[in-house]
């Protein structure tokens, strides 16, 4: 199955290595290693179990629906070009995990980072397997958010931070721009899946549409794999712990790019376009790279521009469109992953041995670090192209296609000749890492002063690697030769022409080319290092604008200035200025049809007679708004008012034939009076009048204008034909949902995601003002205004005796209630907002602390657990549904016969229902306590002033 091979890094791995990294215990720092060892060890034996089917020319596909409606499905294919990077992910992070235990100290998090850490294998094995654009697009922002945690894990530090926010902001920008590309790219080819565009790569090139989704796709790829201009976040992701860097930079992050490039070539490539912007990307990308990386004195910032440099070398490769040229790509791959991962471990091993990566501090480490210096002598020989290793072969490969290339001539011979001066530098930095750390005096003002050889097991990883490049570079064919031919072929669409990887090929150009490379790099080096000058050029003022970090600041500090100028301009820090400006916004542009004369005007539909009730209910709806609109400065008429308009519109939907609309209003109503006159009691009684005449002028001619636009639009709207969507509920309501009250299916059947969610923000709701009200006191008064006593210790008798003969009878009602609701008028919903006012009864009338004694709660804490319990409910009723081969909340129902009750309607829909209920219920009555436990009475303090706030 494909996707266990992504699900457990993503699942198993990140939760377990997390909680094992929490435990304090003598042994979780190595178990939690060796559980992210075990994950990462499975994911690759799976992939090692269907590796012989791919060998032998197989592609295997899953396929499992997620949203076909927009084409966002799990497609996963496992072909030769995945399989070889799916096993560089796999298998370097073995390595990588191995390496990090003995690396990481004794203070940082293990859990943080091997969990983090196994995020993002994850989501770079999406990316390889993905055959479906916008999944890969999904693991493609994955890779740049859970990148962003592992260059910040020290996040104490400030250079992390920035390095992993300028990593964020490049690579998720340029994650934008393919997201637009790819959407683009399945509107032209009709599909998302890549199995079917494959087929169709000449059509989409014909499209007029090609060279925008070319260049969004090409900003995405060209970013992640830090491709000139957008390569100098790549250096800054430097601050990240060295097992990090060593991962980003040979299998994963910054590979991400080159594979996509790899994978949509047989899609897009093959251009005169396609050719010109990604081979000359890369060429310019190489050569610069290369030559910034010589003048770096930290040792893991020459990596990453040798990093860059490689990957420049790779993309021009694929850009240049040759079959031969796509092996050589391939090849360079695998060889870089093998020297650039040893490279990068060694740099830790050197830091964490002797404190600095400084290689003007380093030198003569090759006496008391011999192995270390042996593993660092083959890799970056490996990494120069030195003949008898892996680097060697590629590099031949990539010489002689950049001559076959010049051979058409004219002015493409100068790409021979700038690819091998790029071959050049990078020899010269390759040698000056090993002279300046290894050789080159003995080393100074180290801040750990007696450095030694590590530890056997952090050395491991580098061995095995420093094997594979010399082994590679003897036994290429029989090595990696198969692994090359199928990701050739996958990659191409077809098999390659007939390849050969050997050392000797005879003498010829690409081999006279390879010795002066490897000559004149050397005499570069030392003729730079004569005297100490290479150490004492700061390469960061010599090369700060054209390595591009300081554009970048430059223009984010731009962008931000500008920003706040504007932000000065408009922010006024008025609320009302806000809404006036919106408003006349949106006036303006609802205004512009009328001034245009296009204005839509009465329709042709027949009107309904208007009955007298409706007219003085109409009458009295507007009385009541005007009065609110014109008095609301006094809170507790307001609210009085408030609940008359709502009292009218439940009248209103009782004329309309829904009965179920009228209750819920009608017991919302009762609730919500309540709870704002509970709230009102902490605050003074008027409110101030802060507007002046012209404000209010200002505003009452706002408010005319956009309810004349609101009215005018439903007056359209209500005179016009439409075609309605009820029919489909009316006829469907029985049917599949298994009730005749349509309006009840809807809400827990049809459309139950916003009941869910509806009650999710009740219970939000709920919550949030416990926390924020939590431990707030307020003092009562003792007197009125007039000094009467003013107590609630006793409350009125009739009260009390209604409220004890209004609870079980309104039990009864509730239940009532939430039976019939799937048939008949009612639900759960409408049943908790019965049971919530029958209990608000009994607050008022035996006071907080009996109501709450009476009903087992403690202050609120057993409200918020029947909120859970109702919330609990409602998602595993709708989880449910999953058994059963249905969407999530897709009600089931029946009719099963009962003795002695006979048949009886059943479906799981009254399960959500109750769930409904009881969240409805705790959320009313935690609101309800909340407020109540703010204001007890303490007798402390008399009675506010009507323009006065209660005293805290």
């Amino acid at each position: 199955m494909l996707l266990l091979i992504i699900l457990l890094p993503l699942l198993a791995g990140t939760l377990l290595t997390g909680w094992s990294g929490a435990q304090r215990s003598a042994g979780a720092r190595g178990r939690t290693a060796w559980l992210a060892a075990a994950v990462t060890a499975a994911s690759l034996a799976l992939l090692l179990i269907r590796a012989p089917a791919v060998m032998r020319g197989e592609v295997l596909y899953e396929f499992i629906p997620w949203v076909p409606e927009i084409g966002l499905n799990l497609g996963l294919r496992l072909d030769g070009l995945s399989l070889m990077f799916a096993l560089l992910i796999t298998g370097i992070g073995l390595l990588i995990i191995l390496y990090a235990h003995f690396y990481l100290g004794k203070d940082d998090p293990v859990g943080k980072f091997y969990s983090t850490l196994m995020l993002f294998m994850a989501a770079m094995l999406g990316i390889a397997l993905s055959d479906n654009l916008l999944l890969l697009i999904v693991f493609w922002e994955l890779t740049s958010i859970s990148s962003f945690l592992l260059v910040g894990y020290w996040q104490h530090r400030a250079d992390a931070r920035e390095g992993a926010r300028m990593a964020l902001a490049i690579t998720g920008g340029g994650g934008l721009a393919m997201l637009g590309g790819f959407i683009l790219l399945g509107q032209i080819a009709g599909t998302y899946e890549l199995s079917q565009m494959i087929g169709q790569g000449a059509q989409i090139q014909l499209d007029a549409r090609y060279p925008a989704a070319l260049i969004l796709i090409l900003l995405g790829c060209f970013t992640k794999s830090a491709q000139f201009p957008f390569h100098f976040w790549l250096p800054q992701a430097m601050a990240a712990p060295t097992p990090v860097s060593a991962y980003l930079h040979s299998a994963t992050m910054v590979k991400a790019g080159i594979f996509l490039l790899a994978r949509l070539t047989p899609i897009i490539g093959g251009t005169e376009l396609f050719a010109g912007l990604v081979s000359t990307t890369g060429l310019v990308t190489m050569a610069f790279a290369a030559f910034i990386a010589i003048f770096k004195h930290d040792l893991k910032a020459l990596l990453a521009y040798s990093t860059i440099s490689h990957l420049g070398l790779i993309t021009f490769l694929i850009g240049l469109g040759s079959p031969l040229a796509a092996v050589a790509a391939l090849f360079h791959i695998l060889n870089h992953a093998s020297f650039k991962a040893s490279l990068f471990m060694i740099a830790g091993i050197i830091d964490h041995e002797t404190g600095t990566r400084d290689m003007r501090l380093l030198g003569g480490l090759r006496h008391l670090m011999p192995w270390t210096a042996t593993l660092a002598m083959i890799a970056a020989a490996s990494m120069a192209g030195v003949p008898l290793f892996n680097g060697f072969l590629s590099k031949e490969m990539f010489l002689t296609e950049s001559v076959t290339f010049a051979q058409a001539g004219g002015w493409r011979w100068l790409v021979p000749a700038v690819a091998t001066l790029a071959a050049l530098l990078s020899v010269a930095y390759s040698v000056r890492l090993v002279h300046d750390i290894f050789f080159n005096g003995p080393a100074r003002n180290l801040p750990h002063p007696h450095p030694h050889e590590p530890p056997l097991g952090m050395k491991m990883p580098v061995i095995l690697l420093a094997l594979v490049c010399i082994a590679v570079g003897i036994l290429p064919s029989l090595l990696l030769g198969p692994m090359v031919l199928v990701a050739a072929t996958a990659m191409l669409g077809t098999a390659p022409p007939e390849f050969q990887l050997a050392i000797w090929h005879g003498f010829n150009l690409p081999l006279v080319l390879s010795m002066l490379a490897l000559a004149g790099g050397a005499a570069v080096y030392f003729t730079l290092a004569r005297g100490g000058r290479l150490h004492r050029l700061d390469s960061e003022n010599w090369f700060g604008l054209l390595t591009g970090l300081k554009l970048f600041t430059r223009g984010i500090d731009r962008l931000f200035g500008s920003a706040g100028r504007i932000t000065a301009l408009l922010e006024t820090y008025s609320l009302q200025r806000y809404i006036a400006w919106m408003l006349i916004a949106t006036l303006v542009v609802a205004a512009s049809p009328f001034l245009s004369g296009d204005a839509p005007g009465t329709g042709s539909r027949t009107l309904l007679p208007v009955s007298l009730p409706a007219l003085v209910l109409w009458g009295l709806l507007l009385m009541a708004c005007a009065w609110l609109a014109l008095r609301h400065h006094d809170r507790f008429q307001s609210v009085v008012v408030a609940g008359v308009i709502g009292l009218v519109t439940s009248l209103t939907f009782v004329s309309l034939s829904a009965p179920d609309l009228a209750l819920t209003q009608l017991t919302v109503e009762v609730v919500a009076t309540v709870l704002l006159l509970m709230g009102l009691a902490l605050l003074p009684r008027q409110t101030p009048r802060e507007s002046t005449r012209a404000r209010r002028l200002r505003d009452g001619v706002l408010a005319l204008g956009g309810g004349s636009g609101m009215a005018w639009l439903a007056w359209v709207m209500l005179t016009r034909d439409h075609d309605s969507i009820a029919w489909y509920f009316l006829n469907n309501s029985a049917v599949a949902g298994g009730g005749t009250n349509v309006v009840n299916v809807i809400l827990v059947d049809f459309r139950g995601y916003d009941t869910f969610g509806e009650i999710t923000v009740l219970a939000i709701a709920a919550v949030g003002v416990l926390a924020l009200m939590d431990g707030m006191r307020t003092r009562r008064p003792v007197t009125d205004g007039s000094g009467l006593p003013w107590t609630f210790a006793h409350q009125p008798l009739m009260l009390r005796v209604a409220a004890r003969m209004v609870l079980p009878l309104a039990l009864v009602v509730t239940l009532y209630i939430f039976m019939r609701g799937h048939n008949q008028p009612g639900g759960g919903f409408i049943a908790g907002l019965i049971t919530a006012v029958a209990l608000v009864l009994q607050y008022m009338a035996r006071g907080q602390s009996r109501a709450e004694a009476l009903l087992g709660a403690d202050g609120g804490g057993r409200f918020v657990r029947w909120i859970g319990l109702g919330l609990g409910i409602a998602g595993l009723t709708g989880i449910g549904a999953f058994a059963l081969g249905q969407p999530f909340l897709t009600s089931a129902h029946g009719h099963p016969f009962v003795p002695l009750l006979g048949e009886l309607p059943l479906a799981t829909a009254a399960l959500f229902d109750l769930g409904v209920y009881i969240t409805v219920v705790g959320a009313t009555l935690l609101t309800l306590s909340t407020l109540g436990t703010v204001s007890r009475e303490t007798g402390a303090a008399p009675l506010p002033s009507p323009n006065k706030g209660v005293q805290p």
